[in-house]
């Protein structure tokens, strides 16, 4: 019986099928930068960013002594909660939540990035619990950041459904006996989302 169901962010909740892909937008197009040049020096700081190691105005200095170019960092905040979200999915987390089912995100992702994003919608609301890469130090290639949201929701694996745009995110999970959706950020198929969660006996939606 399902009774926790995990969502991914980017490119589940949002349109853009990553965070970096949101960031660079969003700035280029403020700024007029070139995407590809300020994507390449950005990229440079991706994975310590991911793990907690730093965070943006650890880095934001040096990032703009790269671009030879001073960007103001209230432009990379904007870009955060100017993340292109998906409101269709956000319509059927609502359902869901009626339904009483736990609502938890999972996400390879940069701290300060969700939580300003979670803060601006009021998402402690709306999701029971949220695990960030960055908090816990590693990403969904390993068992640790599926293994505390398992924990908060006092749950087992087999209870739970993860739900990722990136099949290689759901080997871990599924190793871990969760049951695993894989949604296509391109084509955006809510119907066939809608079956499969129907398949796991998720009704009413």
């Amino acid at each position: 019986m399902i009774k926790a169901i995990l969502f991914d962010f980017d490119g589940v909740l949002t349109t853009d099928s990553t965070g970096s892909q949101s960031i660079c937008n969003y700035i280029c197009k403020e700024t007029g930068l070139d995407t590809e040049v300020f994507k390449k020096e950005y990229c440079k700081y991706n994975d310590d960013l991911l793990y907690g190691k730093i965070n943006h105005e650890n880095i934001w200095e040096t990032l703009c002594k790269g671009l030879n170019t001073k960007i103001d960092i209230s432009i990379l905040y904007k870009s955060f909660i100017n993340t292109p979200i998906d409101s269709q999915m956000i319509a059927l987390i609502d359902k869901l939540k009626k339904q009483s089912y736990k609502i938890g995100m999972v996400t390879d992702n940069k701290k300060d990035r969700i939580d300003d994003i979670v803060k601006y919608y009021d998402w402690n609301k709306t999701f029971d619990a949220i695990t960030i890469s960055a908090d816990v130090g590693s990403g969904k290639d390993c068992n640790e950041i599926f293994e505390k949201i398992v924990k908060c929701f006092n749950v087992t694996p087999d209870e739970c459904v993860f739900i990722d745009n990136q099949e290689k995110n759901l080997i871990i999970p599924k190793s871990m006996g969760m049951n695993v959706i894989y949604f296509d950020h391109e084509k955006r198929n809510y119907e066939r989302l809608i079956q499969e969660l129907k398949n796991l006996s998720i009704e009413e939606i």
